[in-house]
């Protein structure tokens, strides 16, 4: 079967008409769309300009669904009621903009699948920790008795979920690109981690663009929901002092005592979401450690307050989680150096937190597509921490020209065994190298997976 052909086992000619959606992307987000409009009785159509993988190209004729690859035929997708978007494809993507001449309206799988569940749901935004603070999120909630569903920019698709579970709760990793194309959605509660300069090339290389796109988490909510906030997170409070959001406010603090939320005095967190129902817990108790996990940690045991879980409940859960691969993985020692796998940092606020978390000497693995990183933040602690900078991607002058001036030695690679085995050599025992990029992977590999899984299978042939 060609995949430039439009395929289905019934294809229909192009019809218009509001019971047409059309589907643009056909990765987890898109099939689950198409699962979902199928389900609620659309006419439904996929258009991928890219190849379809076998896997979601199999799950398409499954379902009966037209789809077409390494393409965007007009009249098949100028005609739709309604197109729900890949949170890949930009709004200046040619198709996008006629759409929207056309007034037909363009809307993320999350806009479409909350409107068919009326479950609660747990929205998690920030430019770094999301990940890791939904995954903690749904394990308190799940590990409590809730019946939960984990979605979004992780897991399964949210709307392939709301087709064929019931589930009452769900939690949310909401990505900008997402929110940009959510306008009715609502979260019952929103969680704002932090603001840093991340996809700025999409925003028009101005950070307060991406600002206001992040604050979109709290639109349409009212004075009965709840809005979560890191209060040292100075973006962050910027953003809230423009837009004013009239939801129950929560902020959590390392720096500072709050009435209601979270804050840490000496080493324990307390969490209260009314007064004289405290929870409090050693932050050496805690299963993820770093400054910004305890961040990650207060947002989720704020979200597990305002539910009004059991405080023994939470605290078990907080001690146990086990965390993402890709984000500040173990990967193996050898001689004596600690290897960790950090594929999943691709922004340098990512690679400054797994920085500041590091106790030892470290050989730094960086590079990559550069997304108009600006790497001043990094410079104290390359200083203080990194003895060798091993570069990985195809263009490092960037790398070399912010930090030629702060470590000796910077290297560079063009493969993950290569940047392994000369971070080995760089290494001597009680070192960390430590793979933290900072930049998109998709010069030399499909996604931050491949290349935490190259580097991963790289170290263990040391």
């Amino acid at each position: 079967m060609s995949t430039n052909n439009i395929t289905s086992s019934n294809t229909k000619s192009a019809m218009t008409g509001q019971g047409r959606v059309v589907i643009l992307g056909a990765g987890e987000s898109g099939v689950g769309a198409a699962k979902l409009a199928q389900a609620k009785g659309f006419e439904v159509f996929v258009s991928d300009y890219g190849v379809i993988t076998d896997k979601y190209k199999a799950a398409l004729e499954k379902l009966g669904v037209p789809f077409e690859s390494e393409k965007h035929t007009e009249e098949l997708i100028l005609n739709a009621g309604e197109v729900i978007k890949s949170p890949g494809i930009p709004p200046t993507a040619p198709i996008i903009k006629k759409l929207v001449a056309k007034g037909i309206s363009v809307v993320s799988e999350i806009e479409f699948a909350k409107r068919y569940t009326q479950a609660k749901t747990i929205c998690i935004t920030g430019s770094n920790g999301k990940s890791t603070t939904s995954l903690l999120t749904y394990h308190i909630l799940k590990n409590a008795g809730l019946n939960v569903g984990l979605a979004g920019n992780i897991g399964q698709s949210f709307a392939a979920q709301v087709a064929t579970e019931d589930y009452e709760y769900y939690v949310l990793e909401i990505s900008s690109f997402m929110l940009d194309d959510m306008f009715k959605f609502r979260a019952d509660i929103a969680v704002l981690l932090n603001i840093t300069p991340d996809h700025l090339d999409r925003y028009d290389y101005k950070l307060e663009n991406y600002a206001a796109s992040k604050m979109r988490i709290v639109q349409n909510q009212t004075a009965e929901d709840v809005f979560i906030y890191c209060a040292d997170d100075e973006e962050s409070l910027k953003a809230i002092a423009l837009i004013k959001p009239i939801a129950k406010a929560f902020p959590f603090s390392i720096t500072k005592k709050v009435e209601l939320g979270a804050y840490l005095e000496e080493t324990t967190i307390h969490i209260l979401t009314e007064p004289n129902n405290q929870l409090t817990m050693s932050i050496s108790d805690l299963a993820l450690q770093g400054k910004h996990n305890i961040y990650n940690s207060m947002a989720s045991g704020i979200v597990s307050k305002v539910l009004e879980l059991r405080n023994e409940s939470i605290r078990e859960s907080m001690g146990n989680f086990k965390n993402i691969e890709h984000r500040l993985e173990h990967v193996a020692k050898i001689s004596g150096i600690d290897f960790i796998n950090d594929s999943k940092a691709t922004n340098v606020n990512s690679t400054w937190y797994a920085l500041e978390s590091m106790t030892s000497d470290v050989v730094l693995i960086m590079g990559g597509v550069d997304k108009g990183n600006d790497y001043n933040m990094l410079k104290d602690l390359v200083k203080s921490k990194v003895k060798a900078i091993v570069c990985l991607g195809k263009d490092n002058k960037r790398i070399h020209d912010a930090f030629e001036d702060d470590v000796e030695v910077i290297v560079n690679t063009f493969s993950a065994e290569e940047a392994a085995q000369i971070a080995f050599h760089l290494a001597k025992r009680g070192d960390t190298v430590l793979l933290s990029p900072a930049c998109a992977s998709f010069d030399l590999f499909k996604n931050y997976e491949d290349r935490g899984n190259q580097f991963k299978a790289a170290v263990r042939e040391l």
